[in-house]
């Protein structure tokens, strides 16, 4: 029996890439940023944190061997000494954005050789005849918005006219992203989600990869709050990816999380949510414990991105890294116990950056950690990939099925 999970780290970014200038983040460093400001002692509203970043787990695993050799300098506050049990590295990015499609795409094995359409840092910063035909089509009595923003100050900022005017708030970001935010329930979910549907078909034309329906919930800007009901409206992936080919062989994937909408449901047998990470982290051990031979469980841990990324949180992120790490054992013991009978791996990477010490609230620039774990596997520095692509084509190895059209295996 042979299976295997990815699990995504939304956004934890390990270094700059060499051309992290074209985007303007040279020097950004997700993790590295986050541990020095660990180490370092950080005040916030709660207090001051105690102490440096506690990740003895991924550390382990060889995250803070691959972060040293990505970015040159060490993790700060971390204890290293212990013995790496994974084969650790770090991938560089070959497509053309820094966003989350393009990101799981390619470690699916399809870079992105082209860059997607965005809209200009105006305000308005869409098209008046974009948002004429919207209006038309949707039904709407117009739209609040026009510009870039995070999604949630927008909604603090917008989020009681939405509701007495029934106009839903539209913003967008570095990203080639449409996004619609509108109350779940003077709005509606559904009405959202229609929307949102409308609103794809429109911007199809101006090469826009996704858009993102984003309800939220509460009375006022003070109690405003996003829910776990977010949508994502994403175009094909341009080729046949790790999933297709896995899939038209015989095997399942199980998306975890909303790896189904970056993959636009191409190549997905069975679709699994959970609210927040810790849910997500039952849920993919719950898919894992039931998966049959040729099972793929692919799973996003998207609140690293969107809950403190975005946010730039430190003191969040570090706080959430922290509880991913404490329950990678569970994780362990289950693929242990199925030694004798199957040989499963498990990788641990990123999509892209999101240096919570950056300014603005956009992604960054970033390496990946590349960190393939299980009973057979043996500690090995696997260097620098210079594509995302060499992690899926080493899963298709490990499935048995046809090499993919892009990256180079690695030998584990």
């Amino acid at each position: 029996m042979k299976r295997a999970l990815i699990l995504v780290l939304d956004s934890l970014g390990i270094g700059a890439s060499a051309d992290a200038h074209l985007y303007g983040d040279e020097g950004a460093n997700t993790l590295g940023h986050i541990a020095e400001q660990c180490a370092q002692g950080m005040a916030d509203a709660k207090g001051v944190r105690q102490g440096p970043l506690k990740i003895p787990n991924l550390t382990r695993l060889g995250l803070a061997a691959a972060q040293a050799d990505s970015s040159g300098t060490e993790l700060a506050g971390l204890d290293q000494s212990v013995a790496i049990q994974a084969a650790y590295g770090y991938a560089i990015e070959q497509s053309k954005d820094k966003d989350t499609p393009s990101g799981h795409w390619e470690m699916a094995g399809v870079p992105v050789p082209f860059k997607w359409g965005t809209f200009p840092k105006t305000v308005p910063c869409f098209p008046d005849d974009l948002i004429a035909t919207f209006i038309q089509q949707a039904g709407i009595p117009g739209i609040l918005g026009n510009c870039h923003a995070s999604g949630t100050e927008i909604i603090k900022q917008l989020g009681e006219e939405h509701i007495k005017t029934g106009k839903p708030i539209c913003y967008t970001s570095a990203d080639s992203v449409f996004q619609i935010a509108a109350h779940e329930e003077h709005f509606g979910l559904d009405r959202l989600l229609e929307i949102s549907a409308i609103a794809k078909n429109l911007v199809d034309d101006l090469n826009i990869t996704r858009v993102i329906a984003r309800p939220f919930i509460g009375a006022t800007a003070a109690t405003f709050e996003r829910t776990s009901n977010r949508k994502d409206l994403t175009t094909q992936p341009i080729e046949d990816t790790l999933l297709d080919y896995l899939v038209q062989s015989g095997g399942q994937v199980i998306s975890v999380g909303k790896i189904a909408d970056i993959f636009a449901g191409r190549g997905i047998s069975q679709c699994v949510k959970g609210k927040n990470n810790m849910e997500l982290f039952d849920a993919m051990l719950e898919s894992y414990k039931n998966a049959e031979d040729n099972t793929l469980v692919f799973v996003n841990f998207v609140d690293f991105d969107s809950h403190f990324g975005h946010r730039r949180d430190v003191l969040g992120y570090a706080k959430a890294l922290e509880e991913f790490d404490a329950r990678l054992p569970e994780l362990e013991t289950l693929m242990a116990a199925n030694k004798g009978q199957a040989n499963d791996i498990a990788l641990i990477t990123a999509d892209h950056g999101c240096d919570p010490t950056f300014p603005g609230s956009d992604h960054t620039r970033e390496h990946v950690p590349v960190l393939f774990f299980g009973p057979h596997i043996k500690a090995l520095n696997i260097g620098a990939r210079s594509s995302f692509a060499d992690m899926g084509q080493t899963l298709a190895n490990h499935f048995g099925i046809s090499a993919l059209p892009h990256g180079k295996l690695i030998n584990l």
